[in-house]
């Protein structure tokens, strides 16, 4: 199983974003930093640009905590809100994450490691997508 150690450093980030519903696919290239806060706890700190299909490209980031504990990792949100859990190691199904009416599934790959993927399937009633992140050591 990978440590906290195994993450901690610089990441290059491809997502593709496919959306099933309203055709807003789109690429997000950037970069994650995990920054270790001890032994056991990173800060992931996500920044990109997300192009759409459209030709619309935005600036994206976002910030999340990882807890390392023996069985799997913890992740919340900046604010501390629960977000969902993994076991770093081979195939690996995270945590359901209910949001509102919409309903996130993610599944971990590190079959290739160092290079590792999450993919989220999102559904609800305004939302139908599947989200690929593909990270690699830089």
């Amino acid at each position: 199983m990978l440590t906290a150690t195994d993450f901690e450093g610089v990441w290059a980030l491809r997502r593709t974003i496919v959306d099933r519903r309203d055709g807003q696919n789109g690429v997000l290239e950037g970069q994650v930093v995990f920054t270790a806060t001890d032994a056991d706890h990173l800060t992931y700190h996500e920044r990109g640009q997300l192009t759409l299909d459209s030709g619309v490209t935005l600036e994206a980031q976002r910030c999340y905590h990882w807890a390392f504990r023996s069985e799997d990792v913890v992740v919340t949100f900046d604010d501390g809100r629960p977000f969902h859990a993994f076991t770093p190691a081979g195939h690996a199904a995270g945590t359901d994450h209910p949001c509102g009416d919409d309903f996130y599934t993610v599944r971990y790959d590190f079959t290739a490691w160092p290079v590792w993927r999450a993919i989220w399937t999102v559904k609800g009633p305004r939302k139908d997508y599947v989200s690929t992140s593909t990270y690699q050591r830089r």
